[in-house]
C-alpha cells in the first residue's frame, strides 16, 4: 500500500447502538442523537424544575415573617405563583415530549422505558455499573443513554415527575374547586389519601428524588464528558455527539 493510500485512509470507530436499535453500527465518529425539540425541551423542562424545586421547598418550609401590613406584602404570593406557572411549563413540556416520542427518533423514546427484558441490557448494564465505579478502564459507547442513565432516568425522573405532576395538580384543585378541571382530573388522588397534608408530604418526598436525580445527573455528565471524551454535554447543544478518543 502506497503513502498516499494510507493517507486517504479515514480511521472510523464502532459504536454500540442502543438495544431498541438492533444492535446495529455506524462507522462514523460525530453521530446525530438528540433532536431540536428534545433539546429545546431538556432545556425548559430544567429551568421548570430549578423554579419549581426552589419556589416548592419555600412554600413547604416557610419564609420568615414580613414587617408591616399584609396588604403590603405579596412575597408568598409571587412565590407560589412562579410555583404554579412553573408547573403548567413543566406538565404541557411533559406532554409535548411523549408527543416527540412519538414521532421522532428512537433516541426520543430512552426516558419513557428501560428494556428489562434483553439480555445484552443487563450484561450492558454490568459493564456500565462496573465504569462507574472505576473498574473498567474503557467505557462502551451509546448512541443515546447507557443503560445506568436510562435506569436513572426512568425511575429518578420519568416517574417521579408523572408523580409530582398528579399530586401537584391534586393540591391545586383545592384552591381551584371541586368544578374545577384540575379536581376532575386529579380528585381521585384524594381517594388514596384522604388527608390531603399527607399528598403534601409526598408532593415534598418527589422533590428530593428529583433533587438527587438532578445532581447525580450533572455529575455524570460532566464525567463522561471527561473520562470516555463522548461529547454528553455539547450533544444537548449541538444535537450530535462525537467521540473523540
Amino acid at each position: 500500500m502506497t503513502m498516499s493510500e494510507k493517507a486517504g485512509q479515514v480511521p472510523t470507530t464502532h459504536l454500540a447502538v442502543d438495544a431498541e436499535q438492533g444492535d446495529r453500527s455506524t462507522d462514523r465518529d460525530v453521530v446525530d442523537v438528540y433532536q431540536a425539540p428534545v433539546r429545546l425541551w431538556h432545556w425548559i423542562n430544567a429551568a421548570a424544575i430549578l423554579v419549581l424545586g426552589n419556589t416548592g421547598y419555600l412554600i413547604a418550609t416557610g419564609i420568615p415573617a414580613m414587617p408591616g401590613e399584609a396588604s403590603d406584602n405579596f412575597l408568598f404570593g409571587y412565590i407560589r405563583f412562579a410555583h404554579f406557572a412553573a408547573g403548567y411549563v413543566l406538565t404541557v413540556g411533559f406532554l409535548l415530549r411523549i408527543y416527540l416520542a412519538i414521532l421522532g427518533d428512537p433516541n426520543a423514546w430512552q426516558i419513557f422505558y428501560v428494556p428489562l427484558w434483553r439480555s445484552c441490557f443487563w450484561s450492558e448494564l454490568w459493564h456500565a455499573m462496573r465504569w462507574y465505579a472505576f473498574l473498567e478502564v474503557k467505557a462502551e459507547r451509546h448512541v443515546g443513554h447507557n443503560p445506568v442513565a436510562r435506569l436513572a432516568i426512568f425511575f429518578m425522573f420519568t416517574l417521579p415527575i408523572g408523580f409530582m405532576i398528579v399530586t401537584g395538580f391534586a393540591l391545586y384543585a383545592q384552591g381551584s374547586g371541586n368544578e374545577s378541571w384540575q379536581y376532575r382530573l386529579f380528585g381521585w388522588v384524594f381517594a388514596i389519601w384522604s388527608n390531603s397534608q399527607d399528598v403534601r408530604t409526598w408532593h415534598h418526598l418527589g422533590l428530593w428524588v428529583v433533587l438527587a436525580f438532578a445532581l447525580v445527573h450533572v455529575y455524570a455528565v460532566i464525567r463522561e464528558d471527561i473520562m470516555s471524551r463522548g461529547g454528553v454535554v455539547s450533544s444537548m447543544i449541538s444535537g450530535q455527539r462525537e467521540f473523540r478518543g
